[in-house]
């Protein structure tokens, strides 16, 4: 069973992730359902919150940041978890990305 937009977020709200944000890209994006967004205070804390998540639900189909932690991407095909420290959050801007689509939390 692939987990689901709710239960990946419940997760990151597990290790204290601040500022989630889910956000619905089925009607403007062709490779994932939802996109999480969440932040962590620092790089030990954000791969906490990846190993979690992957002790959680399983090995995700990519995954990127683990070494840095400032910024990691699990990928669990219908949903993408982006996990970032909040100056790269800021800097990248996802949520500007993707302002076309809806955002739920």
């Amino acid at each position: 069973m692939k987990p689901t937009w709710k239960a990946l977020a419940a997760a990151l709200q597990d290790k204290k992730a601040t500022d989630i944000a889910v956000i619905d890209v089925r009607d403007v994006c062709s490779f994932t359902d939802y996109i999480i967004i969440g932040t962590g205070m620092s790089d030990r804390q954000i791969r906490a919150m990846a190993e979690h998540v992957m002790e959680t639900f399983g090995k995700p189909f990519g995954r990127e940041g683990l070494e840095q932690g400032r910024w990691v991407l699990l990928d669990y095909v219908d949903v993408v978890i982006h996990i970032f420290q909040g100056d790269v959050r800021k800097y990248y801007d996802m949520e500007g990305m993707w302002y076309e689509a809806k955002r739920i939390v």
